[in-house]
This record gives structure tokens, sequence and C-alpha cells, in this order.
């Protein structure tokens, strides 16, 4: 295994990871966290807030989002287009316009779950292309997916999450983009180092 020589533990507390997600990361190396994590949602909250590509991260999201349409009824087709149109737009063959035309509306309650999902999926390519925080709505989609499957299945369908999110997202991107996050925190800490004191003036 190669070393990262990135300290996962102080990468988690500076980006405020939950205390479940860095209680089982403790003393791990990135890749070793990155190729045993048996959670889809903590992977895309991570590479979210790592920055990584937004359209990598929306096709992730799309990928989780399809879990969930087996929770569909056959005749509602809006979740399944909706997850389309964010996969269009990440091949550049839709525009932002045609992703936020697909979105799914209020649907039946049956299908209440998967259809988040898919608008989760549908939201972060919106959130993408303008530019604001598409990790959050890629990171619900998975979510929704999981949750649909309910009960003892939870825990199985955020693993099958897992292993998509690690074939659409390398551990090389998110080791990169971790770097990436270091030089930026150094290059910081260096600034608010070299700011000149300020003395309090006291009458």
């Amino acid at each position: 295994m190669t070393t990262d020589n990135i300290d996962l533990d102080a990468l988690l507390a500076k980006l405020d990871a939950c205390h479940e997600a860095r209680e089982w990361a403790a003393g791990k190396t990135l890749e070793q966290a990155w190729a045993e994590c048996p959670r889809g949602d903590w992977m895309l909250w991570l590479a979210g807030h790592l920055d990584i590509d937004r359209k990598v991260l929306v096709r992730a999201a799309c990928a989780c989002a399809r879990l969930a349409l087996p929770f569909v009824p056959a005749d509602e087709t809006r979740p399944l287009k909706a997850i389309e149109a964010a996969e269009a737009w990440t091949r550049g063959e839709a525009t932002i316009e045609d992703v936020r035309a697909a979105r799914v509306a209020r649907v039946a309650r049956a299908a209440a779950l998967a259809a988040a999902a898919a608008c989760a999926a549908a939201e972060a390519a919106w959130a993408c292309a303008a530019a604001e925080a598409a990790w959050a709505v890629a990171y619900a989609a998975v979510c929704a997916a999981a949750e649909a499957a309910r009960g003892a299945a939870l825990a199985s369908k955020l693993a099958e999450c897992a292993d998509i999110v690690r074939k659409h997202v390398p551990y090389e991107l998110i080791a990169e983009a971790a770097r990436r996050e270091a030089r930026l925190a150094e290059l910081r800490a260096k600034r608010e180092a070299a700011k000149p004191m300020e003395l309090s003036y006291v009458p």
C-alpha cells in the first residue's frame, strides 16, 4: 500500500466530519479508509468537501440514486427522467435548463424516497452549474436511496453506494484533492502568522 502522507484524522477534524465517521477512520490512512469505507454517504461528503470535480460527483450521485428506482411504481417515470437528465448533463448532452425541467415534482407517498434520490441527483447537477454546494444534494441522493431500502437492508445499500463512489471517484482523485487542501491550509496559516500583531491600547 502506498503511503499517502496525509493525516486523515486531522483532515476529518478540520472538515468537521461527524463523530461516527471520525471514530471509524481513526488510525487509518486516507488510502485505507477510501478502500474500506462501508458508507457511500460519508465518501460523497468527503469528496464534496474536497472540491472534487462536480461532474464526477454528480455521476456518482446519479449512480447511487438509481439504487432507489426499484422502489418506484412502474407507472412513475419522473425519477428516472430526472436521473437521466443529470447524467446527460455530465456528458455535455443536456443543458442545465434541461436538468431543471426534469427535476421531480411531488409524487405519490410510496415513491417519495426514490423520487427524493432522483431529485437530489438532478439538484446536484443544477447546483454544480451554479457553483453551489453540490456535495450536499449529492449526499442527499445517497441517503434517499439507502432509506428507500429500509430496515436491515440499509447498511447493505450504503455499502453498495460506497462501491459505486469508489468506481466513479478513484482514490487518486481524493488523494490529490486532500494534498491541495493541505497546501491551501498551510498557506492560510502562513498568511495569518504574517499579519502584524494588533496592539490593544489601554488609556
